[in-house]
């Protein structure tokens, strides 16, 4: 059905008209046509409605409305602020990781510049982690983070979303059971996910009560995201496109960028903060949810690799230690 812009008459005047504006309602006349609609219908809505704003489209006055500390101390606006950004980044990041994953015909040069989204988005976290490190009084931050028991960052569902995109699951595993459940289920390995056993008591070996409210949210989800990406996590999509015979070497080091900003860079900023908040003669303070920040943090400790095919047996021997010694001999 051929459009004329006489059928408009006599919302416009064809003298008027641009041929590119004229073309352009040609094509919007066959987009709707094809679906069975009226387009001048379409164009009185367009005409009554408002011109959008800034602000109603960030609903920036939601937004804004998002915080709400429990406690009088200013600088808790501070902490709940940062942390909101924190997770819009770890949605940035996860956006990334889906396309990556869902991708029918994925190739090297996507893939890469995916990873360098990702890997932009955590080199602005890690480099804004001073506010966190920096940006708020000590003697207020002991104070108002008692009334936030037992939440913690430890609950990021989002980073652990990240993880299991990233890699193989079982390198998320402890690694003193890695060989041992190399060939177990999903449900097996994730029982010993490395993080769990940073929310567990020491003395008791119980787990405390933030790591009961993490696992009763997402555990499920968890599990359900490692046997979907058990065929297309980072790690396993790199091996299909060497096999396809593509150049990898840019796409090789942006995953080591991404191995390093969250494996290494990211813990040991948390472990900053640590030190400086927690850090106490004789006896170092308590994390909010009893978290063991002394042997949870430190990377070297933990030995969370994501790609151990990319690095030399010397990196992986020293994998972190070079960040954790730097940071503890860090005067605050």
């Amino acid at each position: 059905m051929k459009f004329h812009l006489s059928a408009l008459t006599p919302i416009f005047n064809p003298m008027s008209i641009s041929p590119d504006i004229e073309n352009k309602i040609y094509l919007l006349q066959e987009k709707y046509e094809a679906m069975g609609q009226d387009m001048a219908s379409y164009l009185d809505g367009l005409l009554y409605a408002d011109f959008l704003t800034y602000w109603d489209y960030i609903h920036l006055d939601t937004l804004l409305s998002l915080q709400s500390p429990k406690t009088p101390f200013p600088d808790e606006e501070i902490f709940i602020i940062y942390h909101q950004i924190t997770e819009l980044y770890f949605k940035l990041a996860l956006h990334e990781c889906k396309q990556v994953a869902n991708s029918h015909d994925l190739t090297a040069t996507f893939f890469t510049a995916r990873l360098k989204r990702i890997n932009n988005y955590f080199d602005a976290l890690v480099n804004s982690f001073t506010i966190m490190v920096d940006g708020m009084e000590k003697e207020q931050f002991l104070k108002f983070r008692m009334s936030l028991l037992p939440a913690s960052g430890f609950q990021s569902g989002q980073y652990r979303m990240i993880e299991i995109y990233a890699t193989d699951f079982i390198n998320l595993v402890a690694k003193d059971k890695r060989e041992e459940l190399r060939n177990a289920s999903a449900e097996q390995q994730f029982e010993y996910i490395y993080w769990k056993f940073g929310a567990t008591e020491l003395s008791t070996g119980k787990k405390t009560l933030t790591l009961k409210q993490f696992e009763k949210k997402y555990s499920s989800t968890f599990i359900t995201l490692a046997r979907d990406c058990r065929d297309n996590n980072f790690n396993l999509l790199l091996r299909n496109l060497q096999q396809k015979g593509e150049d990898t070497t840019a796409l090789q080091e942006e995953l080591r960028r991404l191995d390093t900003f969250v494996n290494v860079n990211w813990p040991l900023a948390h472990y900053k903060s640590a030190v400086r908040y927690l850090h106490r003669e004789p006896e170092e303070i308590k994390a909010t949810g009893g978290t063991n920040w002394q042997k949870y943090l430190p990377p070297r400790f933990q030995k969370r690799i994501f790609y151990p095919e990319l690095w030399s047996d010397e990196e992986k021997d020293n994998w972190g230690k070079a960040w954790v010694e730097e940071a503890l001999h860090t005067r605050f």
